[in-house]
């Protein structure tokens, strides 16, 4: 099976949102939160994980309304959805 990364849910959201993700092989993952700039502003998961499918929660407290950008990167792959925080 191959790397997948699903739109967080729910999309807008407030204050919290949930991004699943599916890994075919044990391999270390990353997911990290950008905003519209490109900076990083939270590291949601850095770790190696087996094969499955996981979940991650991103919590916009103290967070400013707008677009941010979630990206993995697992093995050889990466990929990077958006998603908004409407307070």
């Amino acid at each position: 099976e191959n790397y997948s990364l699903s739109q967080n849910y729910p999309n807008p959201f407030n204050p919290l949102t949930v991004i699943t993700y599916y890994i075919p092989v044990q391999t270390h993952v990353r997911i990290k939160v950008t905003d519209e700039l490109g900076r990083e502003v939270k590291i949601l998961v850095n770790e190696i994980k087996t094969e499955g499918s996981f979940s991650a929660e991103f919590n916009g407290d103290g967070f400013s309304s707008g677009i941010y950008y979630y990206s993995i990167d697992a093995g050889n792959f990466i990929q990077t959805k958006k998603m908004i925080l409407v307070k």
